[in-house]
């Protein structure tokens, strides 16, 4: 059978490590445009491609790299703009997973790294220095969601010559855009919402130029981050689904935010599609009406108390990840948190009696049973 012949609805799983060259006429091709085809699948493959521009283009952008993993992804975010001897600006509300990052591994490559506080992200004159490249931040904070106001804080960085690095994980580009509030650039575990299903581990990063687009391409390569092609055609395939499932989410997370707020047994709930989140009005306005699937509660101090809601819940088991169809539970204290400071931790308020939710796409009803039973 002629295979120029065959012209398959979905693109295949180029399940290679390499591809072939007819003779030395065709290697030279590749050399003078590495965009004319395909050599080795580190330096790209067509499925990873294929990934990147689709995030690319809910984005928003002018290119996009897809990565082994979130972390992947913050690294080549960073490694674009920053050498040795910057200095990084962080929001304080950050993953822990990006704190161990600039704490520990920028550290030894001469890259120095200082948080600010929510309440100052909009007013950084105090924290820039003439070392000072970017500051990352998430557009929902991870675990108390505390959402940005993209635009002021694209505004504030670019006054100081800073390049705006927004982690977007939380919220998906269903409901935040920030390249559109002049964010420079975007980045995803595409592990969370972008797939959609647990059963992915990639990142992605998307550029609002095309210069910056190369050189997110180029530390892909160099790095070794490209993201292999059955990942990228599982991530591809989330992606189909992702504003249905991102309406679904944000719906059901608003019924079980009302619910848990009422509760006699939770002491908060953080949440911005309840009227009495700081943000909420900031969250409407950006998000498009919608909130996304991602909540904190805080219980009693008492890890006896955690565990017995851990145990007593079916619903919501504790999985220390997010975003997929189906709900789950976290502790940010001992998972995803554990890496910051204690003097951190006790400054954004993450302590034991603080649990984060994923809510899932599952009839509601079933979710507010269980967590009703789980918090009696």
């Amino acid at each position: 059978m002629d295979l120029s012949t065959i012209h398959p609805k979905v693109t295949p799983i180029y399940q290679t490590s390499v591809f072939k060259f007819e003779d030395l006429n065709a290697i030279q091709e590749y050399i003078d445009d590495p965009q004319s085809r395909y050599m080795y699948s580190r330096n790209g493959n067509p499925n990873s491609d294929e990934l990147a521009e689709a995030v690319s283009r809910w984005e928003g952008g002018a290119g996009a790299v897809a990565t082994g993993s979130g972390m992947a992804a913050i690294f080549a975010a960073l490694m674009t703009y920053c050498r040795a001897g910057d200095h990084v600006l962080c929001a304080a509300d950050i993953y822990g997973g990006s704190a161990a990052l600039l704490n520990l591994e920028l550290a030894r490559l001469g890259i120095t790294v200082s948080y600010v506080p929510f309440e100052e992200l909009y007013d950084l004159k105090t924290h820039v220095t003439l070392a000072t490249r970017l500051l990352l931040c998430e557009t929902m904070s991870n675990p108390l969601l505390r959402v940005v106001d993209v635009a002021r804080v694209a505004t504030e960085c670019h006054a100081h010559g800073l390049k705006l690095v927004v982690d977007n994980t939380f919220a998906s580009p269903v409901l935040t855009k920030p390249l559109a509030y002049g964010a420079d650039l975007v980045m995803h575990s595409v592990t969370k919402y972008l797939a959609g299903h647990s059963d992915v581990t990639a990142g992605a990063v998307v550029a609002r130029t095309t210069e910056d687009a190369a050189r997110l391409r180029q530390i892909g390569t160099v790095y070794g981050l490209t993201l292999s092609p059955m990942e990228s055609w599982l991530s591809v395939r989330g992606l189909k689904t992702l504003r249905l499932r991102m309406a679904a989410h944000s719906e059901n997370a608003w019924l079980v935010a009302e619910f848990l707020d009422e509760h006699p047994a939770v002491e908060a709930v953080y949440y911005p599609g309840l009227p009495t989140h700081p943000q909420h009005a900031l969250a409407l306005a950006q998000g498009g009406g919608r909130f996304g699937g991602m909540m904190s509660f805080r219980l009693a101090d008492d890890a006896a108390v955690i565990n017995r809601f851990m145990q007593r819940s079916q619903r919501f088991p504790f999985a220390p990840s997010l975003a997929g169809v189906d709900s789950s539970c976290s502790h940010p204290l001992t998972t995803s948190h554990r890496a910051l400071t204690e003097a951190q931790r006790a400054e954004l308020g993450i302590t034991v009696g603080l649990v984060r939710l994923s809510v899932g796409i599952e009839p509601v009803e079933e979710l507010l049973a269980d967590l009703a039973q789980a918090l009696e």
